[in-house]
């Protein structure tokens, strides 16, 4: 199969150096006026302007005209929680009664009563419901995510979640560590028992998960506990992930800096020896505005300080039932210029090939350059910067993974 996308008004294509991006670099979108591709079996074979371009453009090609819009390559959302049952519009109405999230928790609410709407499902209807959220993904221009288990809490439901994540092809991610169930509330060690002697074991037997997450708070699961699941995850060959810094800060970004994981997310509490720790050690910056937004909080990571720090920042929706019901990039993007001081360029950056890059994909994914997969979304605007600048609007007007058709605005998803 082979294909030319011509007449992009801008070719946003990101090619760089190889690694993700840092400082200056992310401001860096190597954009191509009037751009267009060539596409071969999926992948990138040329990128260059139209006038170049068109004169490689055969009979056997299927050609897509940009009309001069912006082209540029599909989001990468590095974390995401997109695989459970119900919904907590409840809690949603009683935060704006003025209930925190804690408060909520304590009461039996939270990530707890997802676990028993989910316990309750069948794999397949949490795929079902699911396949209706990646509809949502891709209506907003995402076409790679991570998914995290975690509203599962037993062995079984734990690889219940994990078989749905393989089913729908995201890049998966345990979270067993995520809270402390109700069966062992007030057993907490038995509990990162449980999580180190039977789920890891499972997971790995099963292939279930790339990477391994843990909840790191105090009142969850402390920096001594998160440090035992870390280290038994990573002597099974998971490559590691971390919740760090939310809601207090616990040393959790310097944790996740000793056990040389991947990426630290969250990180509203931060501070300059955190992110100090996280450079010294080149882990990656998650960061998760619409949470903070959904939760009516005021503190937002210090995005700044990282990107001087010279971190490979990373933007994500963190997309689940309670602190972060969105799918949308384009708003997290938003949110991140208008609340983060990152710039439209810098936001891009984050959400594309840094987040490849936070997904070990970086080779395979989050630029447009030849080679790689193309997988890329025609926006219905001339300015890559309209993107974040008109908040809450879907500006995908087609979006294609590994060069097929995904989605159409007016059409009907079509998942690949």
């Amino acid at each position: 199969m082979v294909s030319a996308v011509i007449h992009c008004g801008e070719l946003v294509t990101l090619a760089g150096p190889a690694g993700p991006r840092v400082r200056d670099q992310m401001k860096e979108l190597a954009i191509i006026p009037d751009g267009a591709m060539l596409i071969r079996d999926g992948k990138i074979e040329a990128i260059g302007s139209t006038s170049e371009i068109r004169q490689q453009v055969s009979a056997e090609h299927d050609v897509i005209d940009g009309h001069g819009r912006v082209v540029m390559p599909g989001f990468v959302d590095a974390h995401t929680h997109a695989v459970f049952a119900g919904t907590r519009v409840d809690e949603f109405e009683q935060r704006a009664l003025g209930a925190t999230y804690e408060q909520i928790a304590e009461r039996g609410g939270g990530i707890r009563w997802t676990v028993g709407k989910t316990r309750a499902a069948s794999e397949d209807e949490l795929l079902e419901t699911a396949t209706r959220y990646r509809e949502w993904f891709l209506r907003g221009g995402t076409t790679t995510l991570e998914a995290k288990s975690g509203y599962g809490l037993s062995v079984d439901d734990e690889l219940k979640i994990l078989r749905v994540i393989r089913r729908l092809g995201y890049v998966p991610t345990f979270l067993g560590a995520h809270e402390i169930p109700n069966e062992y509330r007030g057993h907490a060690n038995e509990y990162v028992d449980l999580v180190t002697r039977e789920m890891l074991p499972r997971v790995a037997e099963e292939q279930l998960a790339e990477y391994c997450d843990v909840f790191c708070e105090p009142k969850v699961f402390d920096v001594q506990a998160a440090r035992k699941i870390l280290s038994a995850a990573r002597e099974l060959g998971f490559k590691l992930r971390a919740h760090a810094d939310q809601l207090t800060n616990s040393g959790a970004s310097e944790l996740a800096a000793e056990v040389g994981a991947k990426t630290a997310d969250h990180l509203e509490q931060t501070d300059a020896r955190g992110i100090a720790a996280l450079a010294g050690a080149g882990v990656q910056p998650v960061l998760l505005p619409a949470s903070v937004y959904t939760l009516g909080a005021k503190r937002f990571a210090p995005a700044r300080d990282m990107i001087e720090a010279g971190l490979a920042v990373v933007l994500a929706t963190d997309f689940n039932p309670g602190s972060s019901p969105t799918p949308s990039m384009p708003f997290v993007l938003s949110l991140a210029c208008t609340q983060m001081r990152m710039t439209p360029a810098e936001a891009i950056t984050a959400a594309t090939i840094n987040a490849a890059y936070s997904l070990d994909r970086g080779g395979q994914i989050g630029s447009l350059e030849a080679g790689k997969r193309a997988d890329f979304v025609i926006h219905d605007c001339r300015d890559y910067r309209e993107i974040a600048y008109f908040a809450g609007i879907e500006s995908a007007e087609s979006v294609y993974i590994g060069g097929k058709l995904a989605y159409a605005r007016g059409g009907t998803a079509r998942c690949h």
